[in-house]
């Protein structure tokens, strides 16, 4: 595998602000650049101290459900890095993004006897007893995209902040209407929210920083459904949902699926309607491989993501590490081989309320994203 390095998230702030279970083994950088950046030196980092070695151990990789483009590829990411790493990565996962499935999910870890877990989380509140349970087992316990209660897990690896994230989806959906003939700062503006769920951490709160921006830059902008649409990470239901906006807002001027699932049936439902990039503007945020018809069918302008190999990889490798023994605390660095090292900040850099344990507690961030359009997407193959 060829090395990647990850960068520090401040340094791009500077810039901008997914039956039962079964295992198995922005403002962003230039839309064209596609490598991550070199890891930036922190000053007040401290390397955390050494400890115990990853080889050897073994992961449950845990995604919000199983059979999505997004989490899939995460998976591809993390296994082949766990192959360097010397540690096993078992993906355990369902197509139902349901608490239920995924309480399941854990509790099959559990029983399988795993020194860690990574799990993207499809309802913070309901997979907390399960959690907390496998840490009561000696399991370590990290999260990745979508985050858990902080208590419930040592470190979150998150593709950044929700300020930055809210960010990015009003920059593309400014540029998405700009590119139709639209001026977003005197135009009247039609739009709503279409993705998996409010009680998904990582989706609501970059909806609600999005609204925030909105609000103060675009008051000419109308929010049609405030209650937003959600269609639950479910592909059937995301076409049917957008279908279902697409009928009951004739004049909407602009989509923001922030889900991987939501942005392709959004698309679909506007395809299977007649309707084009010049008609409606639907952005938000998926793999580049799963958008690429749409683009080129020009249903859509922009939309964008980050590196989920390396955010799922990086999580996987962060519970194995928590697992080996090492501590870590606010501050420390931690070097990822064959992505860099990455720093502990404290969790109230997602969420001010949330406050951090002295040790092994955290959040580690993504340096970068990515925009994709019809000029930049083929530079991308996941």
């Amino acid at each position: 595998m060829k090395k990647k390095s990850l960068a520090l998230f401040l340094a791009l702030s500077m810039t901008l602000s997914l039956a039962a279970c079964g295992g198995g083994s922005s403002n962003t950088p230039a839309p064209a650049e596609s490598k991550a950046a070199e890891p930036a030196q922190s000053q007040a980092a401290d390397p955390a101290p050494a400890g115990g070695s990853v080889e050897g151990k073994v992961v449950a990789f845990i995604p919000k459900v199983s059979g999505n483009a997004f989490f899939e590829v995460a998976n591809t990411g993390a296994q082949e890095f766990a192959k360097d790493w010397g540690i096993t990565v078992d993906y355990i996962g369902s197509p139902n993004a349901t608490v239920a499935d995924q309480v399941q999910c854990i509790n099959d870890a559990v029983s399988k006897g795993v020194d860690a877990i990574c799990i993207s989380t499809v309802d913070a509140a309901g997979v907390s007893d399960a959690l907390q349970a496998a840490k009561a087992a000696g399991i370590a316990v990290s999260t990745w995209d979508s985050d858990s209660k902080v208590d419930d897990r040592a470190l979150m690896v998150s593709q950044g902040t929700p300020e930055v994230l809210g960010q990015m989806l009003v920059d593309l959906s400014v540029e998405g209407l700009k590119a139709r003939g639209v001026d977003p700062e005197k135009d009247t503006v039609n739009y709503c929210w279409h993705y998996s769920q409010a009680t998904v951490t990582d989706q609501n709160s970059w909806q609600v920083e999005g609204e925030k921006i909105i609000k103060d830059k675009y008051p000419n902008w109308v929010n049609v459904q405030p209650d937003n649409y959600y269609s639950e990470q479910d592909a059937e239901k995301s076409v049917t949902i957008g279908k279902a906006v697409l009928a009951a807002h004739s004049d909407i001027d602009l989509i923001i699926c922030n889900d991987s699932t939501a942005l392709p049936g959004q698309l679909e439902a506007a395809q299977q309607a007649g309707l084009t990039k010049d008609d409606v503007t639907i952005t938000g945020f998926a793999t580049p491989n799963a958008i690429k018809p749409y683009c080129t069918a020009n249903i859509l302008h922009n939309w964008g993501l980050w590196d989920c190999k390396v955010q799922g990889a990086l999580g996987c490798y962060v519970a194995a590490y928590i697992a080996a023994g090492n501590d870590v605390k606010v501050g420390d660095t931690i070097d990822v081989p064959g992505i860099g090292s990455v720093e502990v900040m404290p969790n109230n850099c997602l969420n001010p309320d949330d406050a951090t344990a002295d040790v092994n507690n955290g959040v580690v961030l993504l340096p970068e994203r990515a925009i994709f359009n019809a000029e930049t997407m083929d530079n991308y193959d996941f």
